[in-house]
């Protein structure tokens, strides 16, 4: 029998149809258990999690009998032509729960979400009417019938954000088409409802601009720096003081569209942007007077541009970082002081710092700040203790402080990798349960950054770091976070790396890469061609990963990433020399005079007990510092565990099998991305074996 397509709305009032029309939902509960699993996107909702998201107060006796009701009505309605006692196959009961298993194509929020996604890959003239047709799926507020539902909360917030950058997106498109005049009265019917959005604010300007309303743009401009100044309390961007200047300044390139910009001489996109760069830094350094904090903050802005291009931008950073927070703490300001600290959110992804001065200077401003904010207003919180004095109501506004606290605890998280500090997770957790409260995207992917940087803090969490690599790939393609997505794809790569699942990681690097490769960002090769090395190596081709790690290696100098050079070429050539177990390497892989970097603690022994000193090697075991809670966590704990097994060190023995149990399951170092000792249970069999011998 043929099966009968159904059609689900959720932008607007929850809906179903099918080819004789639409489809009688019942009640309230039944379209809210559809809702709720339509929320899951094809996952199962556990019957327990229904019925606490349908009675939130307190479940009535029969609440689990009622759902399975709920349940078989939907069914019914869904599949009317099912025969009796056959499966479902729309709405089916799976494990403890149900799944709605609807198409991709089936819901309209998941086809808008599908059309704003390839419209952003397209050019402007295929992209408007791809936006246009994403932006009439809308009927109204997203489930529109369940506005007060705790469950539902987040995805109606997420696609609210989603289809109002769609609709600055279709502006964007129209003012590149040379359809100014279009763009003005959709823009300023969006802005009447959301007049906190400053890039709305900024093409309504330039549409007018380019419909030759030089005043009209300027009033704009002056409309949005009232409302921001005196509803917020904040300054307009510097986008906005950009425009604002180069409209005084009658610059030519206002004028231009995407058409226009093509039919203009002969010269190639290299030559142009160059031009263009030049023109715009000669108008800012007109307009913005030297010293002033708009000036700063822009600084900074492109010091976190620079970090992303290469080994050179990468020092030159380094050299400047901290002279524009110590200029930040001049004025006096914590806000502007946690702005410039905080704007620094360049995405990391290994977890040894490059400069550990540097990020100690920047840890203890971003404390003095946190010491200087205001306190936070917990006041009619229950249980306030429980959120550790951070979880703010509203301190400012909208929460300015609220955004200036997390990302300087975010900051905090991230240069405090790799420590044996409990202030490091600490920050992680509140600067993430801040970002979700305030629901801004920029900040919780900062905010999860700092939370993989901590969640080393034993072994065994690579599950962990998958979900946050999902989750910044999620976030990062839906609004717009390139740097983001590709972070969350060299989390996933060495999340599934640890786990052994290499099909899954060898997809998120050739993502990782693909990304890369479109938008300029050459430092993820580095990762990614380690990564090939490791796969040879994973795979049993040891002779091809040797070649391919000193091929990788050659890359680093250039990098600018001395907390992953130094020690790490040595390290995975000796690392070949375990792929069947514990085993002490021979001499010539553990040359003391070779660059060991970081890792030479846990060499030392081994190199002893390679020359044969083996009170030497049983002197730097038990000298051996807890290893640091890095991506190489698990590959120090198993090059300790080699180096007691060969000396019979019960107390060693003990201790590096409690570390390592909870990965038992992983591949050794592999959460790196980079290389591999071979499975944990290997090294957890022969220590459960010494210690019975």
């Amino acid at each position: 029998m043929e099966r009968e397509e159904v059609l689900f709305g959720v932008l607007g009032p929850v809906t179903a149809e099918n080819r004789s029309g639409p489809i009688a939902l019942k009640g309230p509960r039944h379209r809210a258990v559809l809702a709720r699993l339509i929320v899951a996107r094809r996952r199962v909702v556990p019957v327990a999690r229904l019925v606490a998201d349908l009675w939130t107060d307190s479940p009535p006796p029969g609440a689990v009998g009622a759902v399975q009701t709920f349940v078989a009505a939907l069914r019914r309605a869904l599949e009317p032509d099912r025969p009796p006692r056959a499966p479902a196959r729309l709405l089916v009961t799976e494990g403890p729960g149900y799944a709605l298993r609807a198409a991709p194509d089936a819901v309209d929020a998941w086809r808008f979400e599908t059309a704003i996604g390839e419209a952003a890959e397209l050019p402007p003239a295929r992209a408007l009417p791809r936006l246009d047709e994403a932006l009439e799926l809308w009927r109204g507020p997203a489930y529109a019938d369940f506005a007060h539902e705790e469950w539902v909360r987040g995805e109606r917030a997420r696609l609210a954000e989603l289809r109002l950058r769609s609709v600055e997106r279709r502006a964007d498109a129209q003012l590149a088409l040379g359809l100014a005049a279009e763009a003005v009265p959709d823009l300023d019917a969006h802005l009447a409802d959301h007049p906190w959005r400053e890039d709305a604010w900024r093409l309504l300007a330039l549409a007018l601009y380019r419909t030759d309303r030089q005043g009209d743009a300027l009033a704009v401009l002056r409309r949005a720096r009232s409302t921001l100044v005196e509803q917020l309390g904040v300054d307009p961007g510097p986008g906005l003081r950009r425009l604002e200047a180069d409209i005084l300044a009658q610059d030519p390139a206002l004028g231009a569209t995407a058409g226009q910009a093509g039919q203009a001489g002969q010269a190639g996109p290299t030559e142009t942007a160059a031009r263009l760069w030049t023109r715009a830094a000669a108008a800012y350094d007109r307009t913005v007077a030297a010293g002033a904090r708009a000036r700063l903050e822009t600084t900074v802005g492109l010091l976190r541009d620079l970090a992303v291009t290469g080994g050179g931008g990468l020092t030159a950073v380094r050299e400047h970082r901290m002279a524009a927070v110590a200029a930040a703490e001049e004025f006096g300001d914590p806000v502007l002081t946690g702005r410039v600290i905080g704007a620094f959110d360049v995405p990391a992804i290994w977890t040894r710092g490059d400069d550990p001065e540097l990020a100690r200077q920047i840890v203890a401003a971003a404390e003095r700040t946190l010491a200087a904010l205001p306190p936070p207003d917990v006041s009619g919180v229950s249980g306030a203790s429980g959120v550790s004095g951070v979880v703010s109501r509203t301190s400012h506004a909208d929460g300015t402080y609220d955004a200036v606290r997390c990302r300087l605890l975010a900051t905090v998280a991230v240069e405090t990798r790799g420590s044996h500090s409990s202030r490091g997770p600490q920050a992680a957790r509140q600067a993430e349960a801040i970002a979700r409260r305030l629901d801004d995207p920029a900040l919780l992917a900062f905010a999860l950054n700092g939370a993989f940087m901590q969640s080393f803090t034993r072994a065994g969490l690579a599950p962990r770091r998958a979900e946050i690599g999902a989750e910044l790939v999620a976030l990062g393609a839906r609004h717009g976070l390139v740097t983001y997505e590709v972070l969350g794809h060299l989390i996933s790569l060495q999340a599934y790396g640890a786990l052994g699942d290499f099909r899954s990681a060898d997809t998120h690097a050739t993502a990782a890469d693909r990304l890369a490769a479109r938008h300029e960002l050459p430092l993820v090769g580095v990762f990614t061609r380690w990564y090939g090395a490791l796969r040879l190596a994973a795979s049993g081709d040891l002779a091809g990963a040797g070649p391919a790690y000193e091929s990788a290696a050659a890359d680093l100098p250039d990098a600018g990433m001395p907390g992953l050079t130094h020690g790490l070429l040595p390290l995975a050539l000796l690392s070949l020399r375990f792929a069947d177990g514990p085993r002490v390497p021979a001499r010539d892989a553990v040359d003391p005079a070779a660059d060991w970097g970081p890792y030479r603690p846990w060499i030392t022994p081994l190199a002893a007990l390679a020359s044969g000193d083996r009170p030497a090697a049983r002197t730097a075991l038990r000298a051996l510092p807890d290893p640091p809670r890095d991506l190489l966590y698990e590959a120090c704990c198993c090059l300790e565990a080699t180096a007691a097994l060969e000396l019979g060190d019960r107390a060693v023995l003990t201790r590096v099998r409690d570390r390592l149990l909870p990965a038992s399951a992983e591949l050794a170092g592999a959460g790196s991305g980079l290389l591999t000792l071979g499975p944990v249970s290997r090294y957890l069999t022969a220590i459960t074996s010494a210690l019975r011998d």
